[in-house]
Order: C-alpha cells, then structure tokens, then sequence
C-alpha cells in the first residue's frame, strides 16, 4: 500500500503526460487517503478538472491509467462531476499536485 506521499510523487512527476494524454487541467487526491484513514483494501480517489469534456472511454482509461501507475485501485472524479451535497467537502480537504 502506497502513501500518500508516494502517490503525489508518481503524479506529479505524470502530470505533464497525463494532461497531454487525456486533457488534464488540474489533478488532486482526496478521501481517505487524504485523511489517513485509508485501509488495505481502500481505492485512491482523485479529482480531475479538464481542459474540455471528455467521453465515459477516455475517463475509464485514464481510471485505469492511474491504477497502473499507482497499483491501486483509482476512483476519478470529474470536478464538475461532484455531488452537491459533497462538494463543500471534498474541495476543502483535496490536495492538488
């Protein structure tokens, strides 16, 4: 199991091909990772705010894209994704890399 710490890094140093690949403006974790809360058994959720919209596809392989490289499993989350009742939340606590 990855830090997060760990995680940031391997983001941060993918962030310029991330953003070329899949049309990335802004990469950040949130959850419980971000709390220290996270188990064994717990996914990494990352929050994604994109240059231009994106179809279900491409949002899948850049899931998949971010499980490989960090080997968990990924929830993204587009920002204008974010569920009312969560968003307060979730933008206060997200660290971005």
């Amino acid at each position: 199991m990855r830090t997060l710490e760990e995680i940031k890094e391997i983001l941060k140093k993918q962030k310029p091909a991330i953003r070329k690949k899949y049309g990335v403006r802004e990469i950040g974790i949130f959850g419980s990772y971000v709390r220290g809360e996270q188990k064994k058994k717990s996914d990494v959720d990352v929050l994604v705010e994109f240059e231009k919209p994106i179809s279900l596809l491409k949002l899948v392989n850049l899931e998949n894209f971010l499980a490989d490289l960090i080997e968990t499993k990924v929830d993204v989350v587009p920002k204008e994704d974010i569920r009312y009742e969560l968003k307060e939340r979730i933008l206060k606590e997200v660290v971005y890399v």
